[in-house]
């Protein structure tokens, strides 16, 4: 099996209306996440077998969403006031499998970090990470 052309990926962000619309996040360069992580409970006990550790699942992260974006100061903005906000949004990940029926993950996150980058010699960028709270649901 071949691999997936990662080319027209986008993360969409949510307008927090009722019927939800969401919005991709122009001119993205690169997105990585939701980094997913699971804690471990230590269940050892003096009768595990032959005296080896043993562990069940515990606590899940949806970890981390980073996206890097040509900034456009008056496009992106509004992500400026996301991150003032305390209560998470709704986005969407959507990658390029399926032209009719693309798979998504949705999550709730919370902006918590946004760093432009205006070096002398290359483009206007940004660095976005969103903190992801609850399940991300694969669709």
């Amino acid at each position: 099996m071949s691999g997936l052309n990662a080319f027209g990926t986008q993360l969409k962000r949510g307008d927090g209306q009722e019927t939800e619309v969401f919005t991709a996040i122009a001119d993205a360069t690169g997105i990585s996440g939701p980094g997913l992580s699971r804690e471990t409970v230590d269940v050892t006990s003096h009768g595990s077998p032959d005296a080896w550790m043993e562990f069940k699942g515990g606590l899940k992260d949806g970890g981390e969403v980073s996206v890097d974006i040509n900034y456009q100061p008056a496009v992106h903005d509004l992500l400026v006031a996301d991150f003032d906000d305390d209560e998470p949004r709704n986005y969407q990940l959507v990658f390029p499998d399926d032209p009719t029926t693309p798979t998504t993950w949705s999550f709730g996150a919370i902006l918590t970090g946004f760093e432009p980058d205006a070096p002398y010699d290359d483009k206007l960028s940004a660095s976005l990470t969103f903190k992801v709270t609850g399940k991300p649901t694969l669709s």
